[in-house]
């Protein structure tokens, strides 16, 4: 992991270093709610409430994006211990853009093509179950920037995970319980669409994720590609309410996850959950 410790290392000086020549950013606290989230070997549906912190920024060179979700679910997906109440989850995800047109004076545009970027960044989780996973995960490849209103970047990546797994299965002879998945690809598209639909301000945004099979997983299986669709759309009520735009949103989100983690089909690996959100800018 000597690539994803130096990497790691200077994302997060390149994270501070251009904080102080900001060109513009955004900065909110939100909260997701849904009753029908699943995990892997787990027949129940899931309630959980996800605080989450964002925050974007452009500077003379590029971007930086950091968003930190913590997850709280319900008894039907345990924390590790007796009667320890539902798990929590911390999930930490950031990504720095070195963007082309900011690097040369001119961007690298065509057609729909706003511009070209670098990418690169790295996910970190934990999670108090009794699987106890421990995410770490370092991306780098070139993302393409389109020029439509608001922002649709879609990126191909390199992907490296190493991961730990505190279940049985995974302490047993010959399984894995510390293990670093092999590199594959990354498909990662994302987006922020602002609209009118009448006298209505509202926004189109979400990511998806496709990730490559990544080798055999800790008890010696092959691994699956996996999707992850999170989006939302969401209302401007404070602007409907007083007047004051882009400070609260509210809206419906959904979330859909194709064999979550890598898992084959099976128990738990689909994810379909509708979800509310709120949005507090400042």
């Amino acid at each position: 992991m000597r690539f994803g410790q130096t990497l790691l290392i200077a994302l997060l000086l390149g994270c501070l270093l251009p904080a102080a020549a900001e060109d513009s950013s955004d900065t909110f606290i939100g909260y997701r709610y849904g009753t029908q989230f699943r995990e892997p070997n787990n027949p129940n549906d899931i309630t959980k409430n996800i605080l989450q912190f964002t925050h974007a920024s452009a500077y003379r060179y590029g971007s930086n994006f950091l968003n930190v979700d913590y997850f709280k679910s319900d008894s039907s997906d345990p924390a590790n211990g007796p009667d320890s109440g539902g798990a929590v989850e911390i999930y930490l995800t950031y990504r720095h853009q070195l963007q082309y047109g900011k690097l040369t004076g001119k961007p690298f545009a065509f057609g729909i093509v706003r511009d070209m970027a670098l990418t690169a960044g790295f996910d970190l989780n934990t999670k108090d179950s009794t699987l106890a996973p421990r995410k770490q995960v370092v991306v780098v490849g070139p993302t393409i920037k389109f020029d439509v209103r608001g922002f649709l970047d879609v990126g191909l990546w390199y992907y490296r995970e190493r991961n730990h797994c505190g279940i049985p299965p995974c302490l047993a002879p010959g399984a894995h319980s510390e293990l670093t998945f092999d590199p594959t690809y990354y498909l990662n598209a994302t987006w922020g669409i602002p609209f009118m639909a009448a006298t209505l301000p509202l926004k189109f945004q979400g990511f998806v994720n496709f990730v490559g099979p990544k080798g055999k997983d800790y008890t010696n299986r092959e691994t699956e590609k996996e999707t992850l669709l999170r989006t939302s759309l969401m209302l401007d009520a404070g602007q409907v309410i007083s007047g004051h735009k882009s400070i609260v949103f509210a809206g419906i989100g959904y979330e859909y996850w194709h064999n979550k983690y890598g898992n084959p089909p099976g128990v738990g690996t689909q994810v379909r959950a509708p979800q509310f959100q709120l949005e507090w800018h400042f």
